[in-house]
């Protein structure tokens, strides 16, 4: 990235650098790490630990360039060409280390998991397969037959690894939002009745014939049970934990919160003296909403809502480059609500630069359009 800026530096056109920047769309991240910054005077955490809760909100920095640059730019495409091809390299891979893990690129807990993790990895191939449907509609309208089924086949392998090789439980809750969305935006009634038939048909055959998913999913019962009887640190108990205390963090300043960087010193004060999982301590409370209302109360909480809703203003065009922004948006903003996914590195990035190339291209569209209504008129 500070290659791309450094790159970036001679091309800029002040003047229009600055009406974009003055957009809320590129104005709004601005103002949420200014934030930050100003957050840390109300902080009563050690200087190091307000510095790195800065961090986290560092990458919307590259928002509104993104913005501007690709609004310009006649290769955003590239962009999404490259995720997609990197992202089908790495479901081949994962079926391949699944059976042969001593071909794992880095030592991984999970298997099927090459790199990174199996968050990150569900994050990405979920994005992949929704990105690809309006474009087998258009395919197999436009009678490139070949190619439509080269897509389907590359989206049924990044849903078939996710049910039965390895996926965040997280993925269980965004992916029936995501398949509203498309069935809403792209489908007809009776088109929309037959996809949620046969995804019902899908989900009862995959619960059967998947033990991985059916764990997965079971395990959410005996986790809270666990947690309920015997204070257990489970993924489940800790994000209740997370959730209980965090919530009380924010009632204790309900305003403009305690500050940048907080949350960890909270948690550990709160951890003195317990066991199990009420004596575990994160900087991370697993949901975006309660990160930002520990650290910024209300204040903050108006900022990060705003923020996502003027992102989705900006993909309300047909075009493709719109579609791939809303579902930036729209996983981002679900997988959010039990994790931190806006601050999290990998799944920060992946909304920033979708955010940032997909709405250059939209604001592109428009600004095409635009013009060729004014043409009409003159």
């Amino acid at each position: 990235m500070v290659l791309w800026f450094l790159a970036l530096i001679p091309t800029l056109d002040p003047r229009a650098l600055l009406r974009s920047l003055m957009r809320p769309a590129s104005a709004l991240p601005l103002a949420f790490f200014a934030l930050a910054v100003v957050g840390t005077l109300w902080a009563d955490s050690p200087w190091p630990a307000r510095l790195h809760g800065i961090n986290p909100l560092a990458k919307l920095l590259a928002v509104p360039f993104l913005l501007y640059h690709f609004e310009r730019s006649q290769r955003a495409i590239w962009v999404f060409a490259a995720f997609l091809i990197s992202c089908a390299l790495l479901m081949g891979l994962s079926w391949i280390v699944l059976f042969a893990p001593e071909f794992k690129v880095a030592s991984t807990a999970s298997p099927g998991v090459p790199v990174k993790n199996y968050i990150d990895q569900s994050q990405e191939f979920a994005l992949c397969l929704f990105a690809l449907a309006p474009l087998v509609l258009s395919l197999f309208d436009q009678r490139r037959f070949a190619l439509a089924a080269a897509c389907t086949a590359l989206m049924l392998g990044f849903f078939a690894n996710m049910m039965f090789v390895v996926s965040a439980r997280t993925a269980l809750v965004y992916i029936p939002v995501l398949l509203g969305l498309f069935a809403m935006l792209h489908l007809s009634r009776r088109a929309t009745v037959l996809l949620f038939a046969g995804a019902v048909a899908a989900a009862a055959l995959i619960w059967i014939t998947s033990p991985y998913l059916r764990d997965r999913v079971e395990a959410v019962a005996v986790e809270y049970q666990n947690y309920h009887e015997n204070n257990a640190a489970s993924s489940t108990g800790l994000r209740l934990e997370y959730w209980r205390k965090s919530l009380r963090f924010f009632a204790n300043a309900p305003m403009l919160g305690n500050g940048t960087g907080s949350t960890k010193q909270l948690f550990e004060r709160e951890a003195i003296g317990h066991s199990g999982a009420s004596a575990d301590v994160i900087g991370n409370p697993h949901n975006q909403t309660l990160n930002a209302a520990v650290q910024w109360g209300l204040l903050g909480c108006v900022v990060l809502y705003a923020m996502w809703f003027c992102h989705l203003l900006l993909f309300r065009g047909t075009s493709l480059s719109s579609w791939i922004g809303l579902l930036v948006v729209v996983q981002n903003v679900v997988s959010s609500l039990l994790n931190s996914h806006l601050f999290d590195f990998h799944e920060g990035w992946m909304y920033v630069l979708g955010v940032g190339v997909a709405g250059g291209m939209a604001l592109k569209d428009e600004n095409g359009r635009s013009e060729s209504h004014a043409g009409k008129v003159r």
